[in-house]
């Protein structure tokens, strides 16, 4: 009886940890065109570099001319180093193992967009890009093996685009998304808690869920020229929902251990494969730039980003077997994001970019924090270059760091769904580096 009410709350506090991680998982990615990367994002809504617009603004693809690619890339370096302060399982007893080494994983970005001018005021465009994901990976014997060990969340966004020029000043434009998501969860199991009264890794069951699904969405977009030199730009992209579906596998990490006391075939039992589902949503956002050309050299640049993280309260995710459904609590908020920029024309093919930009965590407190996702306030410096290769072909290159402030995670066993997983405590030291290179081509 003790064995079967500890499998039931430890599947349950498994798969609560697999669902607050999606949900962080969502995180967006605004690293969706490079020559935009070297302001910061600073003129997203209102600059129009290039085709990358129909990511940020698809109004302004009237201000192209003639067709245009552009193919760019990403890659991402995220680094997250947790310093524990402990950690006790839901008996008392302590939770050891190592900090995790460095959670961050590095990833590639690719992202690519096409936009024509039809003339008569009319343009269309597509992109295809990443606007959600989520990578962290850390040793499978780490003090918070229970709350989560690798995540890896991925979308690719098709989004074909439509603009009209209304008049001298006015355009709009629009676009629909079809978006794939696909993520991948581990956490370790403390079945040694439930059998053995210890938590120890060698009793360690490993769980490794699955899932994916297509949503779909749409975006919205106005841009406005007071002059030949002036323009705001105002843009907004839908939320898109998610049904989630898949299965998780289970496997022991040490057979023969748990063998020596019988018990490798009660896991086994106890830990059937099984298919799962869940909802998920990802959150709409809004923006707001403007763009001024003071003098043939200089541009500056500015944006304000909302994005609605607040639709995020909790998560449930059903099981097809016997388990009850697992309610996760999320609590997040809505978070801005604040951009100024500057561009300088250094001659006819040179282009010298620089920017800065303050981003909001959506997390409320070291309560909510996940080791999936150890986010907090992030500033923003880039810098870019572009380089006019021939009269058809630019090269951009862009960089940023990322400086994050220290983020405190706090798990504790006042809520339910950690006495599977236990406490834990303790803090990350977390940065991004991002290097980025892009080319286009126009004709």
């Amino acid at each position: 009886m003790r064995l079967q009410v500890f499998r039931c709350v430890l599947l349950a506090g498994l798969l609560a940890a697999g669902s607050s991680s999606a949900l962080a998982a969502g995180f967006s990615i605004i690293e969706q065109s490079v020559s935009g990367l070297g302001n910061a994002y600073s003129g997203g809504a209102a600059a129009v570099e290039d085709a990358s617009t129909i990511f940020f603004n698809p109004a302004g693809m009237t201000l192209l001319e003639g067709q245009q690619v552009v193919a760019g890339m990403h890659v991402i370096v995220p680094s997250a180093k947790f310093d524990s302060d402990g950690a006790e399982n839901a008996l008392g007893g302590a939770i050891g193992g190592g900090d995790g080494s460095d959670g961050g994983v590095v990833k590639p970005v690719p992202n690519f967009f096409y936009a024509a001018n039809l003339g008569n005021g009319w343009s269309v465009g597509l992109g295809i890009c990443a606007p959600f994901g989520l990578a962290t990976e850390y040793d499978k014997d780490w003090v918070g093996r229970y709350h989560g060990v690798e995540s890896e969340v991925l979308t690719i966004n098709i989004n074909p685009s439509l603009a009209y020029r209304v008049n001298d000043s006015l355009s709009v434009g629009a676009g629909v998304s079809a978006q794939y998501m696909d993520v991948n969860l581990t956490s370790m199991i403390d079945f040694g808690l439930a059998t053995l009264g210890a938590s120890d890794p060698r009793s360690d069951v490993y769980a490794d869920m699955n899932a994916d699904d297509w949503g779909y969405g749409f975006n919205l977009g106005l841009l406005y020229e007071f002059d030949k030199n002036s323009r705001v730009g105002a843009a907004y992209r839908s939320r898109i929902k998610h049904k989630l579906e898949g299965d998780v596998d289970f496997s022991l990490q040490n057979r023969a251990y748990l063998a020596t006391f019988g018990l490798d075939a009660v896991a086994a039992a106890n830990f059937p494969d099984q298919d799962l589902g869940g909802d998920i949503t990802l959150p709409a956002s809004a923006s707001l730039s403007v763009y001024h050309q003071f003098t043939p050299e200089w541009a500056l640049m500015a944006d304000v980003t909302w994005t609605e993280w607040s639709t995020f309260e909790e998560l449930v995710i059903e099981f097809d077997g016997a388990l009850a459904d697992s309610v996760t609590t999320e609590n997040w908020e809505d978070n801005w994001r604040y951009s100024i920029g500057a561009t300088y024309a250094a001659n006819d093919r040179l282009k010298l970019r620089l920017g800065l930009a303050y981003d909001e965590t959506p997390i409320p407190s070291a309560r909510y924090r996940t080791p999936r996702i150890p986010g907090n306030d992030r500033f923003w410096t880039a810098f870019g270059v572009g380089y006019q290769i021939s009269r058809n072909m630019n090269l951009d290159f862009g960089y940023t760091h990322l400086f994050i402030k220290d983020a405190k995670l706090d798990k504790t066993l006042a809520d339910d769904e950690n006495l599977s997983r236990g406490t834990l405590r303790g803090e990350y030291d977390s940065a991004v580096d991002i290097a980025s290179l892009q080319l286009t081509y126009a004709f």
